[in-house]
């Protein structure tokens, strides 16, 4: 299930942290490597620090946007350095990596990583299903990328050579898929004049989490946004047969 991990640097701004993650990937048996607008680099710059991880960095693919780099992701989990409140959606790594492998057998799963110097924003965390951090020293909390990436990948590993029984799952929704959601739930909120005071993030962001919390599978989640449109389809036929 490795296989299916994906790792995703978002704008990585040290190419020394780049070759310490491909070769944490290669230390721990991950193959999926995706660099969102990355700092430029050498493949002699990488190879230099990560010996011998020519197959990672050949099958490295390049985005210019996040979003361009996670549609086909089955499940999404963002990395923070510490808990935010913001996302209600959070888990510790070493409980969550056999879930995480039992998920990878329906479809990629990603592991995001900022920035070096403000990891990612809110923004980013809202396309991540659940959000972990690293429970470090509070002395001295912050990690290098290439470390933290290198733990996660570790507990993962743990969790793959562990004997676990892996229960089947119904296929999830991609990111693309939930997004579709949320926009759907967004324009159909709108329509009926729900959303107060300009208060429309607080309100989506908090939806985010509870959909994230209840997991639905793609089809359910087809559901969801089939009903938002109905609910939106109405409401518009409703203010058109008022204004008649």
């Amino acid at each position: 299930m490795l296989d299916q991990i994906v790792v995703v640097l978002h704008r990585p701004r040290a190419v020394v942290n780049i070759g310490g993650v491909v070769r944490a990937m290669k230390n721990m048996g991950l193959r999926q490597l995706r660099l969102v607008d990355p700092v430029p680099f050498t493949a002699y710059a990488i190879t230099g620090i990560a010996h011998r991880s020519d197959d990672v960095l050949d099958a490295a693919r390049i985005f210019d946007t996040l979003d361009a780099a996670l549609p086909d992701l089955s499940f999404a989990v963002g990395t923070t350095a510490r808990p935010r409140q913001a996302h209600a959606a959070q888990a510790d790594i070493r409980a969550l990596a056999p879930d995480l492998l039992a998920r990878a057998a329906a479809g990629p799963v990603g592991l995001l990583f900022g920035p070096e110097d403000n990891g990612l924003d809110n923004a980013a965390l809202d396309r991540c299903n659940i959000v972990v951090s690293l429970p470090t020293d509070p002395a001295y909390a912050s990690l290098n990328l290439a470390q933290a990436a290198l733990l996660l990948m570790y507990e993962l590993r743990m969790a793959a050579i562990a004997p676990p029984l892996l229960a089947a799952r119904e296929a999830p929704p991609t990111v693309e898929q939930r997004e579709r959601l949320f926009a759907a739930l967004d324009r159909s909120l709108s329509e009926i004049e729900f959303f107060k005071g300009g208060r429309d993030e607080s309100i989506m962001r908090s939806l985010r989490g509870l959909l994230y919390r209840a997991d639905p599978d793609a089809r359910e989640a087809g559901l969801l946004t089939a009903m938002a449109y109905e609910v939106l389809n109405f409401a518009r036929r409703l203010r058109r047969s008022g204004s008649e």
